[in-house]
């Protein structure tokens, strides 16, 4: 019996990392939906009808300068109902202030330090993919 494919959604502001993002993940056998952090944050996309509609498992969410505004937007969108029991790997240049941001965030799954570090990126969704759903 064939298993359905998980559905990662990338939320990054820089169009080359989605297309990159894109690529490396649907070689991986993972379908890919996108949305950028602009759009979210203007309200062009609406967070909750995006999930809704692509029921993604595992999020690939970019946290890029400025981190804290970034990071709020993340927070926000992370306690959305429509995103209960979805994890995410988080991707950012600047770990550190990320990983402090953070602290013990549930939902996250793993900090990547670039969105470059596709290996990484692919070895942390698929992880994701096996760990328990958190509430």
């Amino acid at each position: 019996m064939d298993q359905e494919p998980v559905v990662v959604a990338v939320i990054n502001s820089t169009p080359d990392i989605v297309d990159m993002l894109r690529l490396t993940l649907e070689h991986a056998g993972f379908v890919v939906v996108s949305a950028f952090t602009h759009d979210i944050r203007d309200g062009r996309v609406d967070v909750q009808q995006f999930v809704g509609q692509h029921q993604p498992r595992v999020v690939v969410y970019d946290v890029a300068p400025p981190y804290d505004a970034n990071w709020h937007l993340f927070q926000h969108i992370s306690g959305m109902p429509a995103m209960q029991g979805r994890q995410f790997v988080v991707t950012t240049t600047n770990e550190r202030h990320v990983q402090r941001l953070a602290g013990q965030h549930r939902q996250i799954y793993e900090i990547v330090g670039k969105s470059a570090d596709l290996g990484q990126v692919v070895q942390a969704i698929k992880e994701a993919t096996r760990a328990r759903p958190t509430r």
